[in-house]
């Protein structure tokens, strides 16, 4: 798999599998929780609350990994692996870009001041459990 093919899984899995889950650091400790994605290129974005650990968890230690794509099929079900640095943003052009309905069960509109978006900013790509295949690692 050449690394535009292995891109194109890479966004194929992110874009067919938008729940994953986001494992930060606290303490020295993981910490995981579901969350959804969105993606522009390879970069990642996901809404929470200013409110949440994981946003303290963020200002503490920007490293995060995060798994996408993994279906329950076993052998051959392939999975996104990414680990990247992540930050806050709250700038209210990309809080209206990504806003969606479905974000009124935990805000009051894209101008909710407890709404913010953590970018991921992919530090490696892995693509696992390809079927006969060994992990590839997308080059940044």
């Amino acid at each position: 798999m050449n690394e535009q093919e292995l891109r194109e899984t890479v966004e194929q899995i992110v874009d067919t599998h938008a729940v994953g889950t986001m494992a930060t650091v606290k303490q020295n400790k993981p910490h995981s929780r579901y969350m959804t994605f969105i993606r522009k290129e390879l970069t990642l974005y996901t809404a929470t609350s200013s409110e949440t650990h994981k946003a303290e968890e963020i200002e503490e230690n920007p490293s995060t990994h995060i798994l996408l794509g993994y279906e329950g099929e076993g052998f051959g079900d392939e999975y996104v692996e990414y680990e990247g640095k992540a930050e806050i943003n709250s700038s209210p052009e990309l809080k209206q870009e990504l806003w969606t309905s479905y974000m009124e069960n935990w805000f009051n509109g894209p101008d909710d001041p407890n709404f913010i978006v953590l970018k991921v900013s992919p530090v490696t790509i892995r693509v696992m459990n390809k079927k006969g295949a060994a992990p590839k690692t997308l080059e940044l």
